[in-house]
């Protein structure tokens, strides 16, 4: 078993050897909660919720952190008299955890607020000071910021001299000695609430975006950790900032770098600054969740998805081939329970060792579900049952099994599905009369009525069933 990811700053695969195989450690950059989430949002959180529902498969534990940016320029700049900036955030974050609930992404093993790691930003940014690697503007502004140029390194990892970067734009330049200097803490503003500040030995003031993640990562994972991840936007310049300011305080930070592909509409990235977002909210209103996690989850995490209206009744398609074999099953021989330590069949395993490979996983996936429509076709009750349990084990890895409680229908719709239920067992038992009296073109026109009603009849042995087509 070698695990293999594409690590961003080898700018190539790399087999995975976590620090300690009993707990594999992992960082996600988390939402500022300026605003709601969009679609994007959800396939970033998405992508690594598969990576951390495989690493579980293949070590004892996983350690998760996904943090939350509570405090930031975007949250300040979006409060309003009415609503203060803490209870904006708090409002956005209680929306991006209903968005993540819904599509069936775990809860991080910690999930901390920036606001609450601020002893530890400058407990990392006096360290810094002291290696020589950041200052105090002279302006006495209290804006702190980290110095490039004193670390040969920056840069690494999106493979940029300091020369070619753009000048820096998260705080006021007058107080730096060189333009693509970032901040580390931000001096307070007469402008900003005085609830936004915190005591410090340069000043009141907030901390910079960057300095909050390296803080929070070392806090709840150490020095040095496994996996880093985010989406693509992240790399330049806050995971460059990050690995900087880190490895120039002496920690050994992130051995792996794993980077997310964006959701773009119409060739750009979907964002909030570009206004060519799609609500999480709207999506979900539109579609079934599990539709919604399938379609997110198809493409590659490293790729960037294109969502149309195809890519939702592809899903919905996807899905409905899936559980058509397993109600099929069970009708024909009973419900059967895979063992939650079943082997997988190897080629799933290996395409999801090869850096996450969802397609190719969901491409065995599907034709295990063709195998074992046909074993039920032929009556084969061993090879059906065997690729049942096949079929139960990949879609549990994966989040996507259509019979999982978590998809588990409220019971809101029971008297429509039983009213449902009862007009087309009628109509299945007129047909069967019609077939019984040799009335051949009586009993097609009533097929034809319930398929044109998008029902789908299966005749077995033991009887007529009906489905919904999907």
């Amino acid at each position: 078993m070698t695990i293999r990811l594409h690590d961003t700053r080898a700018q190539e695969l790399r087999d995975f050897v976590p620090l300690d195989p009993s707990n594999v450690t992992m960082y996600v950059c988390g939402p500022t909660v300026q605003s709601g989430p969009h679609i994007g949002h959800v396939r970033a959180a998405l992508s690594f919720d598969l990576l951390r529902r495989w690493l579980q498969r293949r070590y004892e534990r996983v350690t998760f952190v996904r943090n939350v940016t509570d405090i930031d320029d975007k949250v300040l700049a979006n409060a309003t008299d009415a609503e203060k900036w803490w209870g904006l955030a708090y409002r956005m974050e209680q929306e991006f955890t209903a968005a993540y609930a819904a599509v069936g992404i775990l809860s991080p093993t910690y999930e901390p607020r920036a606001t609450a790691s601020v002893p530890q930003m400058q407990e990392l940014i006096e360290r810094l000071i002291d290696r020589g690697h950041a200052y105090p503007a002279a302006d006495g502004s209290g804006d702190v910021y980290f110095d490039v140029r004193s670390w040969p390194a920056y840069g690494e990892l999106t493979r940029q001299s300091v020369d070619a970067m753009e000048p820096a734009a998260d705080a006021d330049p007058r107080g730096k000695r060189n333009p693509q200097d970032f901040a580390l803490w931000k001096g307070a503003k007469p402008e900003e609430p005085a609830d936004a500040t915190w005591a410090s030995p340069w000043g009141a003031g907030r901390p910079g975006w960057h300095i909050e993640c390296s803080a929070m990562a070392r806090r709840y994972l150490g020095e040095e950790f496994d996996i880093h991840g985010g989406g693509l936007d992240l790399r330049f310049p806050h995971h460059e900032n990050e690995l900087a300011q880190s490895t120039a305080a002496g920690d050994g930070f992130a051995r792996y770098w794993v980077h997310n592909g964006l959701v773009t509409v119409d060739g750009q990235k979907m964002s909030k600054s570009l206004g060519n977002f799609t609500l999480a909210a709207d999506v979900l209103a539109a579609h079934d969740p599990l539709v919604i996690r399938y379609a997110l989850a198809a493409a590659h995490y490293r790729s960037s998805l294109d969502l149309t209206d195809s890519s939702w009744s592809e899903a919905e398609a996807a899905l409905g081939r899936i559980r058509t074999f397993q109600e099929r099953v069970i009708r024909a021989y009973g419900p059967h329970l895979a063992d939650a330590g079943r082997d997988l069949p190897a080629p799933f395993a290996a395409a999801m060792d090869d850096d996450l490979g969802v397609p190719q996983a969901l491409a065995v996936l599907h034709e295990t579900v063709r195998a074992g429509n046909a074993a039920l076709d032929r009556s084969d009750r061993e090879a059906a049952v065997e690729a049942f349990a096949d079929v139960q084990a990949m879609t549990r890895i994966l989040g996507i099994d259509p019979l999982g409680p978590e998809w588990a229908d409220d019971g809101s719709d029971t008297k429509t599905t039983t009213a449902l239920d009862a007009l087309v067992q009628a109509m299945i038992t007129q047909r069967a009369q019609a077939r019984a009296d040799k009335d051949w073109p009586a009993a097609d026109r009533i097929r034809d009525a319930i398929a044109a009603a998008g029902i789908t009849l299966e005749d077995t042995p033991d009887g007529t069933h009906w489905s919904i087509d999907g």
